[in-house]
This record gives structure tokens, sequence and C-alpha cells, in this order.
């Protein structure tokens, strides 16, 4: 009976799709520059080999800003999913 009823509240699953890659792009934008204006050391060590080009973030801070991103995007596309926008 319990399996029946979790079969029954499934949904359908969820592909890749452009959309999706879009959403997390922007999410992840969005992420980066929400950690560039508060993260207080963003260019602690270690470096990355080309700062200048990520903004003036060192590792840590590339990882944690995308990271976030993700966690962010995917949160997002779920929130779609369920909707059923996406």
């Amino acid at each position: 009976m319990f399996t029946s009823t979790l079969l029954a509240a499934a949904t359908t699953p969820l592909e890749w799709s452009p959309t999706v890659g879009l959403i997390i792009i922007l999410a992840n934008i969005f992420a980066i520059a929400f950690g560039k204006s508060t993260i207080k050391y963003p260019n602690a060590e270690p470096a990355l080999p080309s700062p200048n080009l990520f903004g003036g973030f060192g590792l840590p801070a590339l990882l944690a800003t995308t990271a976030f991103g993700h966690i962010l995007g995917v949160g997002i596309v779920l929130g779609l999913h369920n909707l059923g926008r996406i």
C-alpha cells in the first residue's frame, strides 16, 4: 500500500535542457556577484593561476561562490519543475 502511494506521488523525471543550463549559469553569475560584494577576504590563498581572469578571487572564494550558485540553481530548477514551468 505504501509503495503504491509513493509511486502515485512520483513526478515525471526532469531531463536536462538548454533552459536548465541557462538557469544554472544565471544562478552562478548571481552568486559570484553576491560573493564579490560580501566576502571579506576574496583573494585568500591559495591563489588562482590568473586572479584577474576570475575577478580577483582566490580558490576558496571561487569554490564557495560557484557551489552556492549551483545549490541556488538546482533549487530554482526543481522548484520550477515542481510547479510545472519546465
